[in-house]
């Protein structure tokens, strides 16, 4: 028998197909159908189908996450209409404002599972391949025809597997390595491919950590990640009280489109330079750049340990006059935690601004820079005009290296600031 990668084996158990190739297209059916916000498009789509039966409402989730609270009276609308639909539905899976960040919140809540194909009308729904699933982003479109039938054609994609292996130097961090491998492969360097990370440095990783590697990898256009589950995976997935689930693993002499293998140690924090992310740099190239907001926040670099680690590097500092630090947590979750454990009242002594949990100015609400304005963010995306003024710009890091250039009010590297081990 042909030895199989993660996506082959995701796509055949999805499928109910067998011996599947990459490059064929098949009717899957996904466990998961995750909408953000802008759920409302897909309401108004099945009520112009006059459409009132669903597939299965137990597979949809909704997470009004990325205008949260409502900034405006139609924005308060569509918030309103998802809510009325998921009651009238009976949509268990429903998060209001509160809850934070779809991703985070999803995998919290014990509802991403190994093996799963899970689809959201979100590109960094890759994430999810943190624990095991099949992750993928789609429109708005799909996920309406989802909840009406329960599938949609998918192609199987090709595979790529990236070991990363060794240490990485004090102050460099998981969104590093990933910001040197989008650079090194391009924004099309993995376009429509299975990324699978592993390696000795992915296995030791944290989940929080393997969510940063498959978020960052839809930014080389892959179209799903995956690190394998291990005894951190299950410990992650029972204390999120997930049930029910199949441990799928690429075969020992599956075939990959490319292989590759990365040197943890010889590394620095790098930093993605305007207005692409694959135009990335080592942080010394880039230090002294001056700076006018730092935005701690995103799917990619919001969760506990990215602010704890924020948190470390501002202790017994202040933030640099004349910039606004702006911290968003990933979830409530984590909000919650990071206030017990006394991270969010370090980042408030040093000079931080807390928002609510959301996608914040990520997703442009809040944050927004004036003309010639300079944001140093951790989030996953660095377009121009994407945060504000089409003529400002964006730097994306680590938490660390943002949390360094908060203090110095330039762009510099952590160590700079205090030692900093990973």
């Amino acid at each position: 028998m042909t030895a199989k990668t993660f996506a082959q084996k995701a796509l055949e158990r999805a499928s109910g197909e067998t011996d599947l190739d990459p490059g064929q297209i098949v009717d899957a059916y996904p466990d998961l159908y995750m909408s953000h916000t802008a759920s409302w498009r897909c309401i108004r789509t099945l009520e112009r189908m006059g459409v009132s039966e669903l597939y299965d409402v137990d597979r949809i989730a909704m997470v009004m996450d990325h205008i949260s609270p409502a900034q405006t009276a139609k924005t308060a609308a569509d918030h309103q209409l998802c809510r009325e639909f998921a009651a009238k539905m009976g949509v268990r899976n429903f998060f209001d404002v509160n809850a934070g960040i779809a991703h985070i919140v999803l995998m919290e809540k014990g509802l991403i599972k190994p093996g799963q194909l899970v689809i959201g009308t979100d590109s960094h729904s890759t994430i999810y391949g943190a624990l095991g699933a099949f992750g993928t982003g789609v429109g708005f479109s799909e996920i309406t025809a989802a909840w009406v039938t329960g599938k949609l054609w998918m192609k199987v994609p090709q595979s790529i597997r990236i070991d990363v292996d060794g240490e990485l130097p004090p102050g460099t961090y998981p969104k590093d390595v990933m910001l040197r491998l989008i650079g090194d492969l391009g924004a099309d360097g993995a376009t429509y491919c299975s990324v699978e990370f592993g390696g000795s440095f992915t296995g030791a990783m944290s989940v929080s950590e393997r969510m940063t590697f498959c978020n960052l990898a839809m930014e080389m256009g892959a179209k799903n990640a995956f690190v394998a589950p291990d005894p951190t995976t299950l410990a992650y997935l029972d204390e999120a009280g997930a049930e029910d689930y199949e441990v799928l693993l690429p075969d020992p002499g599956a075939r990959y489109e490319r292989q590759l293998t990365v040197d943890a140690s010889t590394l620095q924090p790098q930093v993605a330079v305007p207005h692409t992310v694959d135009n990335v740099v080592g942080v010394d190239e880039v230090a002294g750049t001056k700076v006018n907001q730092v935005f701690i926040g995103s799917c990619a670099n919001a969760k506990y340990d990215d602010l704890a680690i924020a948190a470390r590097v501002l202790a017994g500092h202040r933030v640099a006059d004349g910039v606004r630090l702006i911290v968003t947590p990933a979830s409530a979750t984590v909000m919650a935690r990071a206030a017990a454990d006394g991270i969010l009242g370090t980042l408030i002594e040093a000079g931080a601004m807390v928002t609510n949990p959301g996608c914040g100015a990520c997703a442009g609400n809040g944050g927004a820079m004036a003309d010639g304005e300079v944001t140093f963010s951790t989030a996953n995306r660095n377009f121009q005009g994407r945060m504000g003024s089409y003529d400002s710009k964006i730097y994306l890091g680590s938490p660390a290296t943002a949390a360094a250039t908060a203090i110095r009010g330039s762009i510099a590297h952590p160590a700079e600031i205090v030692a900093v081990a990973r």
